[in-house]
């Protein structure tokens, strides 16, 4: 769920302006008390725009607050709305690409503080499959994974998988429906990836020889294609046939 917290009428109006883009949201004017309402939202992991000063923000979510590896994503505006600031969990709660899509909303100048902020991210999609997994199903995952994290299709480097499914027909369909490179890796190469999975499956490793495909395979794809250290967006997400994973590395 995404709150909207607006404190003067400007800010509201402004809020109103963002909720024709995310009309699933919630827009708060001057919600009371700000602290416990703004805390107790933090704490359910909603996703939160604050059109105020930031001091207010940090101060009110300073008790609340954990860890960038489980706090929500958290942007902060100005009342204009001519600057958009990723306040928290950018790069693992998502914040930096939210607040990209909201500036590009708004006409606005995204502005960012992470230590990555200047380098340009290569995003790569790793995917496991059942034998004979349909296209759709492979689709509409990735789409939904995609969706989850606020990316296109066009926003992806390339379709990764482990190279026993380097035949599989609808893995090749996708890549060639979305104009991707498609690469497959033997379970070797996959292994050094393995400290940086969100899980581990046994069942998994004991079946191909790695603990994820979907994850190891992204996580590679990235590093390779950048040279740098890669990282997970986007933890496997799976339906009834199939997983897919996103990873991120960053292009100096």
């Amino acid at each position: 769920m995404i709150r909207i917290v607006a404190l003067t009428p400007a800010g509201e109006q402004l809020g109103r302006r963002l909720l024709r883009h995310w009309p699933e949201a919630v827009l708060d004017y001057k919600p009371k008390p700000f602290a416990k309402v703004v805390q107790t939202a933090f704490q359910q992991g909603e996703h939160l725009v604050f059109i105020c000063a930031t001091g207010i923000v940090m101060r009110s979510l300073a008790p609340v607050m954990q860890d960038k590896h489980q706090d929500p994503p958290v942007l902060v505006l100005d009342e204009l709305g001519k600057f958009v600031i990723p306040l928290l969990s950018g790069h693992e709660g998502g914040a930096n690409d939210w607040g990209a899509q909201v500036a590009d909303s708004l006409g606005a100048q995204l502005v960012m503080t992470t230590a990555k902020a200047y380098l340009n991210p290569i995003y790569t999609l790793g995917m496991g499959c059942e034998r004979g997994c349909p296209l759709e199903y492979l689709e509409e995952l990735m789409l939904e994974g995609l969706s989850q994290k606020g990316l296109t299709p066009s926003d992806i480097h390339s379709l990764n998988s482990i190279d026993i499914k380097a035949d599989e027909e609808s893995l090749i369909a996708l890549a060639e429906k979305y104009g991707w490179q498609f690469q497959t890796f033997s379970a070797a190469q996959l292994t050094p990836m393995a400290d940086l999975l969100s899980t581990k499956s046994d069942y998994i490793f004991n079946t191909v020889g790695v603990y994820g495909v979907a994850e190891s395979a992204a996580l590679l794809a990235a590093k390779l294609a950048t040279n740098s250290q890669p990282e997970l967006v986007l933890n496997k997400i799976k339906n009834g046939k199939a997983t897919v994973s996103i990873a991120r590395s960053f292009k100096r």
